[in-house]
């Protein structure tokens, strides 16, 4: 088997590509192609498969994280469609929800609706809380209101009528009767993408994945073409939310799975990398052109969300939790009112930084680096991308003269100021798991991350940081890690649960994540399919729930003892109180299954025989901590061997990124490679 882990980021598409039998791991970084970012794909894989020479008869498996759904959603550059939704709740997309989403903004405005309130339609029909039918559908107005739709020139149709969650048979029939009039086949129902309680989000769900739809349906189509006439019998799978892969047919269908794909296969190949390390508590950080992105994995675990955020719209289904905390490399650097900022703004892969000499005259944290000496001018990429410092000066200039400073002191105040919102963002984050900085190794990848996670671990007390051995295009390794994943769901609020409910329960939901994995028409390249339990529940009068793992031996028998057990174990955890005397409801039970494919094995490096002096590139002048090295020692990574040890302040370069040894830490490889910076004592 041959597999191609693809990332498409703002600046830079990533590969990474294995055989199965062999260790090594060939990695490439193209410049991304917006606004068509097929054309990235294409050329990175052009050159990928010349790398690789693909043999007769082998199987070739693409995973492929793309960002086109998110674009979309937070662009607002979808087209227009409209919602049916139960009589009486035309305005549930206007109301949303009592909080507010900043607690202390009383004049703020809510988050303006992607469907406009003169597409969304009412259809009289009513189900209740039990599932049983209050009012019958009105066919004739689902009819009416399909044609009233598509006359408006919608492209898509949303369905997300009342407690659909318990008996779906309303919204399937509207789904039925808006295809036999309309002729349109973008019908998103929200009972069959997520059939959970909370009718809002559950619309909101729905209108997402009506929403992105034509777009990923659209890209998705033309890599299948591209890869049929150039790898005939290749399987496209894409990178979901929750960190594994599902058939490009299925992405199509239901893109709103999609819409977190590329960051939550970062996190997949550190959950790959800490447990190989037995690592047990790691905080990811990927930073690349445009943001920075955290997560955290616990005893091989990665974090996991039901209140993720796309854009401005809640997303309620299980999704590896990830933050945005920060700028990336292309993040532009300003003056506000006298104040230094950086981001949000990005110069994105055109024009870019000022450095790369693509016509960029605004000055960015690439810039920055290349100005405190952080990156060299020939060395970039391994020395295939010339970086222009005179541009970045110029860039820089005006910010130089706001601050009453020169350039470099400048650069080094632009990264002060993206440190510091990263600080901002990572205490409080650590502080909802109950943890100390002092707890966690900081995984860094990305573009940036080896640059700025040292630096960031400085300011906050992080004693490790962990650098992969590819942190530029680890996301991209994510897709040669990842198992193909699929979440089933069943809401239990108001169900009476027992043992007997509780195993038949997951024994339905594990049956119907078989079935699915059986669609996923990967024959016979599966090596281990494993299942994951889990209940949503709290103590009875609570307004929130917590998910808790349910171990396997209590899903199959239907041992609530054990899963309660494990409940206030984490309640306890999580709130320092527990109270095991007090009755505890199930809202939910879910089972995730992991279709797990052939992955590389850590490859080992040879301890060093003799003196480190092949690995000195030299040296440079750098500033930090505002303070000029002058004899900053420059290190080639390929060259440093198991055991090497280089004390900060060191900079330790590779063709795709470079690694920032700040003063006061230690870094040593490992014997797979990666090196582990440790902040001396």
């Amino acid at each position: 088997m041959l597999k191609i882990g693809v990332d498409i980021g703002g600046t830079f598409t990533d590969f990474a590509a294995w055989r199965e039998g062999e260790q090594k791991v060939e990695t490439l970084k193209v410049p991304s192609t917006p606004p068509n970012f097929a054309e990235g794909f294409k050329t990175g894989c052009e050159e990928m498969l010349k790398r690789m020479e693909p043999r007769v008869a082998e199987q070739i498996v693409v995973m492929h994280g793309t960002t086109v759904a998110t674009n979309t959603v937070i662009e607002r550059s979808g087209p227009p469609i409209a919602l049916f939704t139960t009589e009486g709740f035309r305005d549930i997309l206007e109301l949303q929800r009592l909080k507010l989403r900043r607690a202390i903004d009383l004049l703020g405005d809510r988050v303006s609706p992607l469907v406009p309130r003169e597409l969304v339609f009412e259809i009289p029909e009513r189900m209740a809380a039990s599932g049983r039918p209050r009012k019958e559908i009105n066919l004739e107005a689902v009819a009416r209101a399909a044609m009233q739709a598509k006359e408006a020139g919608v492209e898509g149709i949303a369905v997300a009528f009342l407690h659909s969650f318990r008996n779906p048979a309303h919204e399937l029939a509207a789904r039925d009767t808006i295809v036999a009039e309309t002729g349109l086949q973008n019908v998103s129902v929200s009972s069959e993408i997520w059939p959970k309680i909370g009718e809002y989000e559950r619309a909101i769900v729905a209108v997402l994945n009506t929403y992105v739809k034509p777009r990923m349906n659209s890209y998705i189509a033309e890599i299948e073409r591209w890869l049929d006439e150039t790898l005939p019998g290749a399987k496209l799978f894409i990178m979901q939310s929750n960190g594994g892969a599902l058939a490009a047919s299925e992405a199509r269908a239901l893109p709103v799975h999609t819409l977190l794909s590329g960051p939550a296969s970062g996190v997949s190949a550190a959950q790959y990398l800490g447990v190989s390390l037995d690592e047990r508590c790691m905080l990811t950080m990927d930073m690349g052109g445009t943001s920075t992105d955290i997560s955290l994995i616990q005893d091989g675990e990665p974090s996991i969300t039901g209140d993720a955020e796309v854009g401005e719209f809640p997303l309620m289904m299980p999704v590896t939790g990830i933050e945005a905390i920060g700028a990336g490399g292309g993040s532009v650097c300003w003056i506000d009112g006298g104040v230094l900022r950086v981001g949000p703004r990005s110069a994105g892969a055109r024009p870019g930084p000022a450095c790369f000499g693509h016509g960029g005259t605004q000055p960015t944290v690439t810039d920055a680096y290349l100005l405190c000496g952080f990156i060299h001018t020939d060395h970039f990429l391994g020395g295939r991308m010339t970086l222009d410092p005179a541009a970045a000066q110029a860039a820089m200039q005006p910010i130089a003269d706001a601050l009453g400073t020169d350039v470099i002191a400048a650069a080094e105040a632009c990264l002060t100021v993206a440190t510091s919102n990263m600080v901002a963002s990572v205490l409080p984050y650590l502080a909802r798991y109950g943890l100390d900085p002092a707890d966690v190794t900081l995984v860094v990848y990305g573009g940036a991350g080896s640059l700025h996670g040292p630096l960031l671990a400085s300011e906050l007390g992080i004693g490790r940081v962990l650098v992969p051995v590819m942190p530029s295009v680890f996301c991209a390794f994510g897709g040669l890690v990842a198992g193909l994943t699929h979440d089933n769901v069943r809401s239990m609020q108001g169900v009476e649960v027992n043992a007997e409910t509780t195993k038949n329960e997951f024994a339905i939901l594990a049956s119907h994540a078989r079935q699915w994995l059986e669609g996923q028409s990967i024959g016979g390249g599966l090596c281990e399919t494993l299942f994951e339990y889990r209940a949503e529940a709290r103590y009875r009068g609570q307004s929130f729930q917590l998910t808790v793992n349910v171990p396997v031996e209590a899903a199959l028998s239907g041992d609530l003892a054990a899963i309660e057990s494990e409940f206030h174990r984490q309640h306890e955890r999580l709130y320092a109180h527990a109270d095991p005397s007090a009755a505890v409801e199930f809202t939910e039970f879910r089972v995730r299954i992991r279709g797990m494919l052939p992955t590389p094995v850590p490859g080992a490096v040879l301890p060093r025989q003799g003196t480190m002096n092949d690995a000195l590139l030299g040296q440079r002048t750098i500033q930090i901590a505002s303070l000029v090295e002058p004899n900053c020692n420059v290190y080639a990574r390929g060259s440093l061997r198991a055991g090497d040890s280089v004390n900060g302040t060191a900079i330790i370069e590779q063709n795709d990124t470079t690694i920032l040894v700040p003063p006061g830490f230690n870094a040593t490889v490992d014997s797979h490679g990666n090196i582990l910076l440790t902040k001396e004592v």
